[in-house]
């Protein structure tokens, strides 16, 4: 599916809270029927099912131009899964412009996973529900879906921020002059959020530097040094996104991680982004993560490929390559070992999968991702530096934001290997795997509002 970018147009960029869209659905969008010309007839001629069509599309072109306010009057009256609640998705879905094939595929995938979750109830799969419609209809960006991604940040990293923003209130309001005092005492804070001491060193010398370069000198003013400094340091570098189909993704990282589980949430995002999609299973080490990983890839609709245990990754990894370069897929996502139970070193069996992805598939791997996890403080950094020297790392993954007090951990990991982090694991769901914006992650992190607006 090539999902709805039409709908852009829709929302027209970004809408204050209470505008009206000029653009939102129209009747004679959603349903060509004889009583979209001649209204007053057909209040009294329509059938029923017509008639709430109608009812609904007055009530959706009225209605705040948000996801969730749309999604919400869709699902009023619908309890559990059913014949109503796809009659109202695909109703939904072609208010926005979406072409009707393209509806009714959104829908039957998403009857699928239902099935194979074994989910009846509304509350149950409503958030999933939104997610997927912002992926398919592009409005990840939207302000709505930012907020609520600025609130799964916060209550990630609310065992941190306990300790961390009370601190830094302490130390903002018990001193006056930025003197040397401040700085050692914000220092040892860095150190307990699990920076790690040299992170914190440095931190505290950029602060400093910039203190003086924008004439700052009182502790009060220091929040906004501290929120600016993360964000800079939190700006990803821009890069060419632009690859020689099927993009191949390389994941890597130790075992525990919870780098299958992130694999499967990428898919899904391809996959509800429209992308054809495939996992291959270069862990052949543990044949548990090999049935793992099928099992995942099932529930996300990709196509799976793997060997036995024990056989060589690097051939799982061309033979899958071969495979998605003849059946078109869009995307390739390659697991791999984090712990090797032979003599051969995990570095020189990374080095050998690089190098056979480049030979079968010109710049193959496209991206490789270094999964950490957030819970660990301080082994992230020393993992994030071994795997970059030997092995080649674009970008990270960090997981487990949700039940750890070591979020400071992804300051000290983006500054000090100068790696984006694109993406945050906030929880078991497939949506849980939210992009990271390091403006929300500095605000969350300090205890700011934050949400609605680009970084």
């Amino acid at each position: 599916m090539g999902f709805f970018s039409a709908v852009k147009r829709i929302f027209g960029g970004t809408h204050s809270a209470g505008a009206k869209s000029e653009k939102a659905p129209r009747a004679e969008d959603a349903r060509q029927t004889p009583a979209a010309a001649a209204p007053d007839r057909a209040v009294a001629a329509a059938s029923p099912a017509v008639a709430n069509d109608e009812a609904l599309t007055l009530r959706l072109r009225e209605a705040e131009p948000r996801l969730s306010v749309w999604l919400g009057i869709i699902l009023e009256g619908v309890d559990q899964a059913g014949d109503l609640l796809w009659q109202r998705l695909e109703f939904l879905l072609r208010a926005l412009d979406a072409p009707e094939g393209e509806a009714a595929a959104f829908v039957a995938d998403f009857q699928g996973w239902l099935a194979r979750m074994e989910y009846r109830q509304v509350e149950e799969f409503r958030s999933e529900l939104q997610y997927r419609l912002a992926l398919a209809l592009d409005l990840e960006d939207e302000e709505d879906e930012r907020n609520r991604l600025f609130l799964k940040i916060s209550e990630g990293l609310s065992r941190t921020r306990e300790q961390f923003a009370r601190g830094l209130d302490k130390l903002f309001a018990g001193h006056g002059e930025l003197d040397e005092a401040f700085w050692e005492e914000l220092e040892e804070l860095f150190i307990m959020a699990d920076l790690g001491y040299e992170a914190s060193l440095e931190l505290v010398q950029r602060l400093r530097e910039r203190a003086r370069r924008e004439k700052v000198s009182q502790a009060a003013q220091a929040r906004e040094l501290l929120m600016a400094e993360l964000e800079e340091i939190f700006r990803a570098p821009r890069r060419i996104m632009a690859v020689n189909p099927p993009e191949v993704v390389l994941l890597i990282g130790v075992n525990g991680v919870g780098k299958t589980t992130t694999i499967a949430k990428l898919a899904h995002r391809a996959r509800m982004q429209g992308k054809t999609v495939m996992i291959a299973a270069a862990d052949t080490f543990r044949a548990a993560a090999i049935e793992q990983l099928q099992v995942w890839a099932e529930r996300v609709g990709a196509l799976f490929h793997a060997r036995p245990a024990g056989s060589d990754p690097a051939a799982v990894a061309y033979e899958a390559v071969d495979r998605a370069v003849k059946e078109g897929v869009d995307v390739l996502f390659v697991d791999t070992a984090g712990r090797l139970q032979t003599k051969v070193n995990l570095m020189e069996e990374l080095t050998k999968i690089r190098q056979v992805l480049g030979k079968k598939h010109p710049g193959a791997p496209h991206r490789s991702i270094l999964v950490i996890d957030a819970t660990t403080g301080q082994n992230a950094l020393s993992q994030t530096k071994l795997f970059k020297e030997a092995a080649g790392v674009d970008e990270l993954i960090l997981t487990k934001l949700d039940g750890t007090a070591k979020g400071g951990v992804a300051i000290a990991v983006a500054m000090q290997h100068h790696l984006p982090i694109t993406f945050v694991g906030l929880g078991e769901k497939l949506e849980d795997l939210r992009p990271f914006n390091g403006a929300d992650y500095a605000r969350a992190l300090l205890g700011q509002p934050g949400g609605g607006g680009r970084a």
